[in-house]
């Protein structure tokens, strides 16, 4: 169909392509591309966003009617639109960040000025000229030719977000009057309460949305439905998942129907998977309009598609998938002479992207995320990449592993959604990697362990490598290298002399980092990328020895005593000397302390906003108790921060808010039995008393064998603290690096390269030396190889796309290079159902049970916990641990036993579970809940 002119308010669909989304909206430049590629679109036509907003206009000209009462209403809706934003600018000034979802409390207000936006277009007719270009493109279809007339919004069908359903559809519209109308309806169902909080919550400027409209010819479906090019359950690509169900589409889009269900391999054709639904509605075209919904009985016996239309659906996915680069979520119908037809198509929007490098690895390939073992959920900023990348490079050649360009990661480091991942295919290929890995695992992540020991099973990654040669090749020259025989010798017959070897060392290790006075930015940059490919990964295997025997020692006690002796044990882990991190927690509890007992340093935590108290402390405007007190704190301890193994997150030193939230919690905790400090000492002593108990248990069984249980818990009492030393260094290290990077940053904006000197954190080290000697950078292979763009355009799209990945809730612990999810993908044998309907189970992780309140927190820089609430988060790091120490106790998606929180919580006595899938979902804010840590369980009420 022709359209006499291609910029008028209305396109023929055969005009229309990707780039005019502002235009025509994502609907309809989806299905003109489709069209443009060959595949079997109806003929049809777009009204375009510009029809809507001179249909919305102040001015009015050229509308039907009153033209004053359509200036005012014009004006009407415009002041809707500044209410809106409004909200949402309220909200997040609430929140304190964009993104964490709207409050209960704005749905009534967004719903009410909803409704005003929905009147005011309802009130006024569609202007005379729009009406006409309608009539005019709908009569070249044909005479009274039946058409759907859907919304096609420019916020919609787009790669970062699904607005699937949120505007409305008319199905089998006859007659030019009708179109007109279904056209109206559609353009006040932009304003739908569901759309306008759906886009308040994504922080979307209620001004800048227009709706265009899609007219196309019905198809007269046999059968209908939806077909994702990938699985959206399993994340695996090249699967086609096909809903279907006689009739229109309507039903199986609606989840009206019990559709039948397919699972087809596109390359081969091959039926994976067939699951019959009763089909028992089926919606119909009426005579001269509208629809119809009939109860069919016993309609769900037989299949409504045959694996033949099957296998062509898939093919034709394929094909749409290959066109627009991404997998695609269609809708399609078959009519009654067998043709098929697409009617949409959208971006999946729910899948984990690919690993970076899967595609040019042969064969299937699994992946484990390296962040959430740290304990991070959230992205890491490009620069926190880079630096890990250098870190990487620099563990891989310390092992003797062929590093072509360090700046790019050892071949088996890959990222994936802003995180990182590593190639574990050759572990999951040798008998000795299977033995080890999920032994770690165990006690760092141990729902990873699970997931890892299931993709073990898969034929796909059977052994082929049943020596450990080749590991030990690796492994013992570095060891060698790093003195950790010698350091386990030392740590096993001279203890005190080894901690005090390591204390010395950590300080001689911190000092090594500085650079002098008077570099240059390019010195400066220089350093950063020197320190972290080559000065932060030796503290590890230099202090690692020392944990891991006092770990082994408890092991070895373990077995000296005999039987299953976990709960015992793990006493003896409470209150450990020489960690740092419960050191840091003391400290600054005890700086509460003295700030309690100074009135006005108490009055500013207890009344002012943290946010205000931070930037007084910049100023050096708090109260003299506080503001040194802190700043002592600060000194020793301001290198770390909230996902401190990202160097692009601000540390302590740089914004102290959250370290001003945590002092005001402590000023909350009344009862002095309950004290931090007081806990810790009853932990200790606790300790102390069950090691007593063990030997005296060991020596009635033998002399010998009580003094080597004492040697070896004196030893696991001494050294397993230090677990969290060689870590400590490493963000030691990355503070001096960020320290380094800040001032680059500012000679980058200070020369106009850069709007901010934070924006260096969303470059990395070429784009950042090329942009100091003033040339424009194209990241090869990244997001802007095809042409250069200037580093300010580079840093708009990474925060964007940054903004975007803060805003995922689930990040895979383990991913196949085909984009399954193993931990996604059903399997029999999860045990007998739980006791208490409800009830979560996770890894135990600090005995005790506990009831209270939940308190589920996402971030918690300005989070609020009273004393006595359980935290449910989704994983800590040190930044988190100064809310444990009035956590009544904590719950967290991911962790083992021996991971960072489930330590930190047997320290201070708290019960524990951790590795409880989608706690922060299944829990809320206010609920009881009972947590046991010694079952691993977490049971609501």
């Amino acid at each position: 169909m022709e359209m006499p002119d291609p910029h008028g308010p209305v396109l023929g669909l055969e005009h229309v392509r990707s780039a005019m989304v502002a235009l025509v909206g994502g609907k309809a430049a989806n299905l003109g591309e489709l069209m443009s590629a060959g595949l079997p679109v109806p003929d049809g036509f777009c009204l375009t966003t510009e029809a809507y907003r001179l249909a919305t206009a102040r001015g009015g000209q050229g509308l039907q009617g009153d033209g004053q009462q359509e200036q005012s209403a014009g004006r009407s809706l415009a002041s809707v639109h500044q209410a809106l934003n409004e909200q949402a600018r309220n909200r997040r000034a609430r929140n304190g960040q964009a993104g964490n979802g709207t409050a209960h409390g704005d749905l009534p207000v967004l719903a009410a000025l909803a409704g005003r936006a929905r009147d005011l277009i309802g009130e006024n007719p569609v202007p005379r000229d729009i009406a006409a270009a309608i009539g005019e493109a709908y009569a070249a279809l044909g005479e009274n030719v039946p058409v759907a007339v859907r919304s096609s919004a420019t916020a919609e069908d787009l790669p970062s977000a699904s607005f699937a359903g949120q505007q409305d559809t008319y199905l089998n519209v006859v007659g030019a009057a009708a179109v007109v109308e279904a056209v109206r309806n559609c353009w006040a169902s932009l304003w739908t309460d569901r759309a306008v909080s759906y886009r308040a919550e994504l922080g979307i400027d209620a001004s800048t949305v227009a709706l265009a409209v899609v007219v196309q010819r019905m198809v007269d479906a046999t059968t209908a439905g939806v077909m994702f090019t990938a699985n959206p359950l399993t994340g695996r690509r090249q699967q086609a998942v096909i809903d279907a169900s006689p009739g229109l589409g309507e039903a199986v889009v609606s989840g009206s129907v019990n559709p039948d269900h397919f699972v087809v391999d596109p390359g081969t054709g091959q039926v994976l998977e067939r699951r019959l639904g009763d089909k028992r509605l089926v919606v119909r075209p009426l005579p001269g309009g509208g629809t119809e919904t009939l109860d069919v009985p016993n309609a769900g016996t037989d299949a409504c598609l045959t694996d033949s239309q099957a296998a062509d659906l898939a093919r034709l996915g394929l094909r749409v998938e290959q066109h627009f680069g991404f997998p695609q979520d269609t809708e399609w119908a078959i009519d009654h002479d067998g043709k098929l037809w697409l009617t949409q198509s959208r971006p999946i929007t729910t899948l984990y992207p690919l690993p970076e490098r899967a595609a040019a690895r042969a064969g299937t390939r699994v992946y484990l995320c390296f962040s959430l073992a740290q304990g991070l959920t959230r992205p890491i900023t490009p620069m926190g990449l880079a630096a890990f990348r250098l870190i990487a490079s620099s563990v891989a050649r310390a092992a003797r592993f062929d590093v072509p360009d360090p700046r790019n990661g050892p071949p088996p480091y890959v990222e994936a959604g802003q995180r990182i991942y590593f190639d574990l295919t050759t572990v999951a290929r040798s008998t000795t990697g299977r033995r080890i890995v999920p032994r770690v695992f165990d006690v760092m992540e141990a729902r990873s362990a699970a997931v890892l020991r299931r993709v073990f099973e898969d034929p796909r990654f059977s052994v082929t490598n049943r020596t450990p040669i080749g590991l030990l090749r690796h492994v013992v020259p570095a060891a060698v290298h790093a003195r950790a025989p010698e350091t386990l010798l030392r740590a096993l017959f001279r203890p005190e002399a080894a901690l005090r070897r390591v204390n010395s060392f950590s300080r001689e290790f911190g000092k090594s980092l500085e650079l002098g006075p008077g570099a240059t930015p390019a010195e400066r940059l220089e350093h950063a990328e020197f320190l972290l490919g080559n000065r932060l990964f030796p503290i590890v295997p230099a202090v690692l020895p020392l944990p891991a025997l006092g770990f082994a020692m408890l092991g070895l006690t373990g077995k000296l005593l005999g039987g299953h002796r976990w709960d015992d044990l793990q006493k003896v882990l409470r209150g450990l000397p020489n960690n740092v991190t419960t050191e840091m927690d003391l400290e600054l509890w005890r700086l509460a302390t003295v700030v309690r007992d100074d009135g006005g340093s108490s009055a500013v935590l207890r009344n002012q906003a943290p946010t205000a108290l931070a930037e007084q402390y910049n100023a050096g405007q708090l109260p003299a108790v506080l503001q040194t007190g802190l700043a002592r704190f600060m000194d020793r301890y301001g290198q770390r921060a909230v996902a401190e193994i990202d160097v692009g997150m601000p540390r302590w030193s740089d914004d102290p808010t959250h370290i001003l939230g945590v002092l005001a919690n402590y000023l909350r905790l009344e009862d002095s039995s309950l004290a931090p400090d007081v806990q810790f000492s009853a932990a200790e002593e606790q300790a102390k008393e069950t090691v007593e108990r063990l030997v005296g248990e060991a020596r009635s069984r033998g002399r010998l064998r009580g003094m080597v249980v004492r040697a070896a818990l004196r030893r696991a009492r001494l050294f397993a603290g230090l677990r969290e030393l060689p870590k400590y260094q490493i963000v030691v290290g990355l503070a001096e690096v960020r320290h380094q990077l800040q001032q680059v940053g500012a000679a980058l904006a200070a020369a106009g390269s850069i709007a901010d000197p934070d924006d260096i954190f969303f470059l990395d080290f070429s784009e950042a030396r090329q942009g100091l000697n003033g040339r424009k950078t194209g990241a090869a292979g990244g997001d802007n190889a095809a042409d250069a763009q200037d580093l300010r355009s580079l840093v708009r799209r990474r925060r964007e796309a940054y903004a975007l990945e803060l805003e995922r809730r689930h990040v895979p612990r383990v991913l196949l290079s085909d984009g399954t999810e193993p931990e996604a993908v059903p399997s029999g044998g999860q045990g007998a159902a739980p006791a208490v309907p409800g009830t979560l189970s996770g890894s135990p992780a600090s005995a005790g049970t506990v009831s209270s309140t939940a308190r589920v927190i996402l971030d918690p820089v300005g989070a609020h916990l009273e004393p006595g609430e359980i935290l449910v988060a989704p994983s800590t790091d040190p930044g988190w641990t100064p809310l444990f120490l009035t956590a009544g106790g904590l719950v967290m998606e991911m962790g083992g036993p021996n991971s960072h929180g489930a330590v930190v919580a047997r320290e201070y006595g708290i019960p524990a579970v951790v590795g409880v899938p989608d706690a922060t979902i299944l829990l809320s804010n206010g609920q009881k809940i009972t947590v046991d840590g010694a079952a691993g369980t977490v049971v609501p009420g």
